[in-house]
């Protein structure tokens, strides 16, 4: 049988030498090209007509998502799966309508990968777990507000609509101060909010949080 013909794109030179080893050591897989760029990407899958591109979205230069429209675009029949750090809702519809036809978050078992890498070769979708269950809820319409943010962002939302201040959250979700500060920072850029008086209104008109009192 015919080997699955495989790019690797990815930024992360560590990463992605380690994705290179785990598929090139499968029989039934060889890698026939690397790029660290969505330009140069494109112009791999261009050189080598790879059967399936493993996709990072977060590139230097174009995004992932736009390398994959322009690389399915020149070639429709070549899969691609997304493997990447982005559990937003807007980069997983984005990479689905530019032609993916998986996505799975970096942290995925190298076995898990493997067997998606072979599934979208034969022209099958492969979403991980968390994605799968974003995808339902959209679907069967029970899409959550605020689609743009992650789960964990709207965990932290939730807590800020209820009044807690970042160090009781983090006690709460047994992570650092710091890393509630950044969840707070991205949410208010995700919600186009100044403060976080601002950033409560939203969150308890969509429902989340309550008014009781709570512990700064």
């Amino acid at each position: 049988m015919r080997s699955l013909r495989v790019l690797a794109v990815d930024d992360h030179p560590l990463f992605r030498l380690g994705l290179v080893l785990k598929l090139g050591g499968e029989p039934d897989i060889v890698v026939v090209g690397e790029a660290s760029t969505g330009g140069a990407a494109i112009q791999k899958a261009a050189e080598t007509r790879p059967d399936l591109v493993v996709m990072d979205l977060h590139l230097p230069d174009i995004s992932g998502i736009e390398a994959t429209g322009r690389i399915v675009a020149a070639s429709p029949g070549v899969g691609v799966l997304v493997l990447t750090m982005f559990e937003d809702d807007e980069s997983l519809f984005a990479a689905m309508r530019a032609g993916a036809r998986g996505y799975l978050l970096k942290g995925t078992d190298a076995d898990e990968i493997v067997s998606a890498v072979r599934a979208v070769g034969r022209g099958q979708a492969v979403f991980g777990p968390s994605v799968a269950h974003r995808l339902l809820a959209y679907f069967t319409g029970r899409h959550t507000a605020f689609p743009g943010l992650t789960e964990r962002e709207r965990e932290v939302l939730t807590l800020v609509a209820d009044g807690y201040g970042n160090a009781a959250i983090a006690r709460i979700l047994s992570v650092a101060p710091k890393t509630v500060r950044n969840h707070v920072s991205g949410i208010f850029a995700k919600l186009h909010v100044a403060s976080r008086a601002e950033a409560i209104v939203e969150a308890r008109r969509a429902g989340l949080g309550s008014t009781s009192d709570a512990q700064s």
